[in-house]
């Protein structure tokens, strides 16, 4: 049964989440520091390819970076200085984390929607100065349970209280959800149309007490969704439990762009195709049909770990994440990274397509989308 107080649901909030591709104020990013995620000469490695993530966003949008200390903010300016990395839009956060994943533990932006018969006005847009965000302006941010994917690491748990230490959102307005959600595990289409897994979403660890249509009406409400397309696994080696920006997204308001696995030998074959035929029979939130695109897997990346249950790096080219200017997009020094380059750079031409050498940054068990967090305008 539903807790009692989750029945008092309102039916919506007048808010959505806008798809990625909506015109940012920022992207969120935690800078990364836990040698156990990523032990040894790992963690340079990593910095350096969020070096690469910093400089190919400042361009085209701000960028809020969560920092432990004033020192390690001049030290990634003396870096990014040596690159000879303009800095203006880089806004540093003295806020202390213990890993990386802002996506799953930090804020996901909704913005207003406008009133029936109104459009909304350009002067309606936030304007965030220093990203100190101001209520009434349009935009807010939903604060759900992180639990550190089921319960599965008591110390990046921790992490869930991330949200309440960063000032530069206390102006904005908040919701809090009482549900585990990590927003890894869902992709907009920016018309109410939402992708998740079941193995996630409806994961006892999670949230045991709600049913199917429960989730559902959480999302209806926070996040302005009408139709939920769920699919059933993610990829061999994600200790997420299926979180479907390693697997599938919408790269458009019609259009999804899904892994598939060609080898019938690898494990993610099975899953995959099974993901396929259910995206083919699936309809938006107009009852159309989705169009379709695929996007080949980089196979078996990088020494496995030894130290979790999922020895294999859950890599993945799905795990793209769309800026304003750029596209950022991991590859893994495999066959197939020119070709998955090139399919999705079909579907942002406007954008620069910038790939980056991520195997470094997978054995920690995620990619580019999984650190990122995007606010929009």
């Amino acid at each position: 049964m539903l807790p009692a107080a989750s029945c008092q649901l309102p039916a919506s909030l007048n808010y959505r989440m806008p798809a990625e591709w909506e015109p940012h104020e920022a992207t969120w990013l935690t800078w990364p520091k836990n040698g156990t995620t990523w032990p040894g000469k790992l963690l340079r490695e990593v910095e350096s390819i969020y070096l690469q993530m910093i400089s190919a966003l400042l361009p085209g949008e701000k960028v809020n970076l969560l920092v432990k200390d004033k020192s390690t903010a001049g030290q990634i300016l003396k870096r990014l200085d040596s690159k000879k990395t303009g800095t203006q839009n880089l806004i540093f956060h003295e806020v202390k984390t213990v890993d990386t994943w802002i996506r799953d533990y930090g804020p996901i932006f909704v913005s207003q929607q406008p009133a029936a018969g109104s459009r909304q006005k350009k002067n309606e847009r936030l304007q965030a100065a220093s990203c100190k965000l101001q209520a009434n302006r349009g935009i807010a941010f939903t604060k759900w349970m992180f639990n550190a994917w089921g319960g599965k690491y008591s110390d990046l748990a921790r992490d869930n209280g991330v949200v309440n230490k960063i000032k530069a959102l206390r102006g904005c307005r908040r919701f809090d959800v009482d549900i585990v959600l990590e927003g890894g595990s869902i992709d907009i289409n920016g018309r109410s149309t939402l992708l998740t897994t079941e193995q996630c979403l409806l994961n006892p660890n999670r949230n045991p007490h709600l049913s199917r249509k429960q989730v559902e009406q959480y999302l209806k409400t926070y996040l302005g969704i009408k139709k939920v397309i769920w699919l059933k696994e993610g990829i061999e080696g994600d200790d997420t439990d299926g979180h479907v920006d390693d697997i599938t997204r919408f790269v458009n308001s019609t259009t999804v762009l899904t892994a598939m696995e060609s080898d019938p030998n690898d494990r993610n074959h099975l899953i995959l195709k099974e993901n396929l035929e259910i995206l083919r029979r699936s309809t938006d939130q107009d009852g159309k049909k989705l169009k379709i695109a695929t996007l080949p897997m980089p196979g078996r990346v990088g020494p496995p770990r030894s130290d979790t249950d999922h020895s294999r790096l859950p890599a993945s080219y799905a795990n793209f994440y769309i800026g304003n200017a750029a596209v950022l997009t991991p590859i893994y020094n495999h066959k197939n990274d020119k070709t998955a380059l090139s399919i999705i750079k079909d579907f942002f031409p406007q954008r620069k397509i910038v790939s980056i050498e991520c195997t470094a940054l997978v054995y920690g068990l995620g990619s580019i989308h999984c650190v990122t967090q995007q606010q929009p305008v």
